[in-house]
This record gives C-alpha cells, structure tokens and sequence, in this order.
C-alpha cells in the first residue's frame, strides 16, 4: 500500500512537471513590473465584484463541457445552453454519441451555427474519447488537442474549469475586447492576447481571469452601451468615459 502511494506520487509530481514545462514554453517572458501591479489591481476589483464567476456553459461533467464549448464557437452561451439539454438527454455519453446518425445531431445543433461542421467534430470527438481514452476525457493538454473540435481554448476551458488546471487564459470576444479597452494589449489575434496575458497576469489566477472578464462584459462594460459610470474600474481603465 505504501509504495503503490508512493508511485501514485510520483506520477502526480511529474504530470504537474510536465504541465509546468509546457506551460513555460508557451507563454511569453513577464510584462514589466508596473503593468503587473497595475493590472494586478484591476483583477482585485473584479474577484471583489464577481466572487462567484464561474464557467457560463452549462454541464455535469468533463464530457458534457467539452461537446458543450465545442459547440459555442461562433454562438453565444445562452443558445448553447437552450441547446445541449436535448443534445445530452438523446446522447448521454461519448459511446451514445459516437454513435449517433450525424443528420440527428445537425438538426439537434442546428440552431448554433455551422452546425454539420459541428456535428461532424462532436461525433468523431465521441468516437476518439470512446475508442483511445476509454470513455473518458483525457485530461492532459496533447491529448486534449488530438480530439476532433477541440483547438486551444477548448481545452484550456475544459482543463481549467474541471481539473483547475491553468495553462493559459482563455480568449472569446468579451475577453478580447476587454482587454484591448484596459490596455493590456494591442492585439487582435487570440493566440497573441493570450501570451500578452499571461505575461500579465500570474498563473493562479488565469483560469478565473476569463471567467470574471465575462461576467464583466455582459453585465456592465456591455459592447454597444458600456456603463462606465457604474463600472468598478472607471478608475482604472484607461478607455473609461468617467
């Protein structure tokens, strides 16, 4: 019993070693220590603001968040939400949905957008889970990323949100924008917002940053109306009309 603890140790050290080393790779060398105080600052404000931000994609498991932000590319999380409910009571489980007609899952997903595309990945997403990991969401990043569908930001949200995880700081519009208006960066690709980032913010709290920053963006710093004199951070943000 003691040495089966110990190599089950182990294994978490050098899983956890792996992931840091991935992570180092990725992401960009520290912004300069100013930007970091300051933004550090901002982030204060939001965790007092949105201390229960959560993932807005609504799920039981690893399972049901991944075909779940698979399908939110290009569609809002509310029409998800309105839409996995029949997807995951027809097809509970990734052998369910494996094999699934993919002309029933299109006119499921229909209303999302791009939706025989999307049916296309959720079904060979099924099948891979099904027949590589044993029905089972594979929690490490490469793996992640050999699932059809699932890009970056999919499995950044899937590892954060399930494992808490932090690998990088998942970027959709509302963080994309946001981010542009507190200047923390002049980016306009993902990929680049998401070093950027990173390089700002320490790692424990990427996972929620994303999270906060959403719940910011529909609620008061809104796209087309932004209520900057209810903002929280009208002090801090450099685009702020206050």
């Amino acid at each position: 019993m003691a040495a089966r603890k110990k190599a089950a140790k182990k294994k978490a050290r050098a899983s956890k070693k792996a992931a840091k080393k991935k992570t180092r790779g990725y992401a960009p060398r520290k912004a300069p220590r100013a930007a970091r105080l300051k933004a550090a600052r901002v982030v204060v404000t939001l965790e007092e603001t949105y201390p229960n931000a959560e993932c807005a994609l609504n799920h039981r498991n690893a399972f049901e968040l991944t075909a779940a932000t698979i399908l939110s590319a290009q569609c809002t999380d509310e029409r998800v939400n309105m839409t996995t409910p029949e997807l995951f009571h027809r097809w509970p489980t990734p052998a369910a949905l494996a094999r699934a007609p993919q002309e029933e899952v299109e006119d499921v997903v229909r209303s999302t957008g791009f939706f025989r595309n999307k049916a296309k990945n959720l079904i060979g997403m099924a099948e891979r889970v099904s027949e590589v990991y044993g029905g089972e969401i594979p929690q490490d990043m490469d793996d992640l990323l050999s699932l059809p569908g699932v890009a970056r930001k999919t499995a950044n949200v899937v590892r954060g949100v399930i494992w808490g995880l932090a690998d990088g700081v998942v970027v959709d519009t509302h963080v994309k924008r946001i981010s542009g208006l507190l200047g923390w960066t002049k980016k306009n690709d993902p990929v680049h917002i998401e070093k950027d980032l990173m390089a700002l913010h320490p790692q424990e709290v990427w996972v929620n940053l994303s999270h906060m920053l959403i719940h910011h963006g529909r609620r008061i710093c809104i796209a087309r109306r932004p209520q900057c004199g209810e903002c929280p951070l009208n002090r801090l943000c450099p685009s702020s009309a206050v």
